[in-house]
């Protein structure tokens, strides 16, 4: 006998965690998507976590690309 489709735990379902926006557009865009696994069955569930840590991961490496404010300039460094 096979569940009804209501009692089936792989069966798609939302599970109505809070998204709350960032303020940086590309990080919120990732962590949007991760309502697209409202909508699959459980099994589905990993494909998109894993694409949403890819971008995540990818965001806050190109946060450590981008170049920070100068240092000091080495003439300063030796003064006395």
């Amino acid at each position: 006998m096979r569940p009804a489709p209501d009692d089936d735990p792989a069966a798609p379902a939302p599970l109505d965690v809070p998204r709350v926006p960032t303020g940086h557009p590309g990080v919120d865009a990732h962590v949007a998507r991760l309502a697209d696994a409202d909508h699959l069955a459980t099994d589905g569930h990993a494909e998109v976590y894993e694409d949403v840590h890819r971008g995540l991961r990818d965001a806050l490496t190109a946060l450590d690309a981008r170049p920070g404010p100068p240092g000091p300039s080495p003439a300063h460094e030796h003064r006395s």
